[in-house]
């Protein structure tokens, strides 16, 4: 782990090292499954949740972002983000209203937060918040705010050999998938989606292996097309799956579970840590994105061509109030 002393890599390296962080940070499974699978729920929804303690309601800004921000700025953010294509109409906004330049780096949330940690971003946009909570409080990230939200669901193969569609209990879904033996495709990848994944694995004291479990190490419209191929199911968020959904020969399977909550967070990088990160840019699009301008933006997105929001706009809000869009 490198300290505040270290000297931060040229700007025009960084995003050579950004794109290094695609390996998977994080392993998803190992061992042996055991024998049997447990039949019982967790006794609360927080079993498969990590607990984290919701930061407070903050109101959003009312203000323009600081015309004395500029330069390039390094946003590095979840593949969902990008791959909802979200970002093709809230970057251009934030650089027409100020005088800097996003660079983004779409990887998984648990790249995007090793980015930060390294000095190599300036801003995030994630949605892992057992994560996000490390990284807090290890100092690598100030103003972390609540930014948006949306659900994941669980799709896979309209034959749904596994017989789970319609469940509305992601839990016992999960728990039918181990017993069925059936195709997942995981991310593989350290993603905040890989992260709510294994966390029902481990509820369920189950192991998942190859050859029915596959990782993709791949972003979130990628494993959705492979588990098209492969028949197989998998975990995504909505966003994600709407915006591909038309070239994917799959299904919604489980939805609508409260415990399948997907919240997102917008946090600056430390410049106590990183003296040399654009933090006036940084503060500028974090100031944006929670603006009532980037709020309509993100609440708006989706709805003319997909018929609902992919994601809900949440600035101000407390997490508690959060619920199914």
């Amino acid at each position: 782990m490198q300290s505040g002393m270290t000297v931060r890599a040229p700007r025009r390296a960084r995003l050579a090292v950004g794109a290094m962080m695609l390996v998977a940070l994080v392993a998803a499974c190992s061992g042996a499954a055991p024998t049997s699978v447990p039949t019982g729920a967790p006794a609360a929804a927080s079993t498969v949740t990590p607990a984290i303690t919701a930061a407070p309601a903050t109101p959003p800004p009312t203000t323009a972002p600081s015309a004395a921000a500029s330069g390039d700025v390094i946003l590095a953010t979840t593949t969902s983000t990008q791959d909802s294509g979200l970002f093709d109409i809230l970057v251009p906004a934030f650089e027409q209203a100020t005088a800097c330049k996003v660079k983004t780096v779409a990887v998984g949330s648990g790249a995007a937060l090793k980015l930060g940690q390294d000095g190599n971003a300036d801003v995030l946009m994630v949605h892992s918040p057992a994560a996000e909570k490390t990284f807090m409080e290890g100092g690598y990230g100030v103003n972390r705010q609540l930014l948006m939200h949306n659900m994941f669901l669980v799709v896979g193969p309209p034959a749904d050999p596994a017989g789970i569609k319609g469940m509305t209990d992601a839990y016992r879904a999960f728990m039918t998938l181990a017993q069925s033996g059936a195709r997942f495709v995981s991310r593989g990848d350290g993603s905040g989606t890989e992260a709510k994944e294994l966390a029902y694995w481990k509820a369920l004291k189950f192991t998942p292996k190859a050859p029915s479990y596959i990782k993709s190490g791949q972003g979130m419209a990628a494993t959705l097309q492979i588990a098209s191929e492969k028949k197989a199911y998998t975990l995504t968020d909505n966003a994600t799956w709407l915006a591909t959904k038309g070239t994917l020969d799959l299904a919604p399977m489980v939805e609508k579970d409260p415990a399948l909550l997907n919240i997102y967070h917008v946090i600056q990088v430390n410049p106590d840590k990183w003296p040399k990160v654009n933090a006036a840019c940084a503060a500028a699009f974090s100031q944006f994105v929670l603006s009532p301008e980037g709020q309509k933006i993100i609440g708006d997105y989706g709805v003319d061509k997909f018929g609902e929001q992919l994601f809900v706009a949440d600035a101000g809000k407390s997490e508690d109030s959060l619920s199914a869009p």
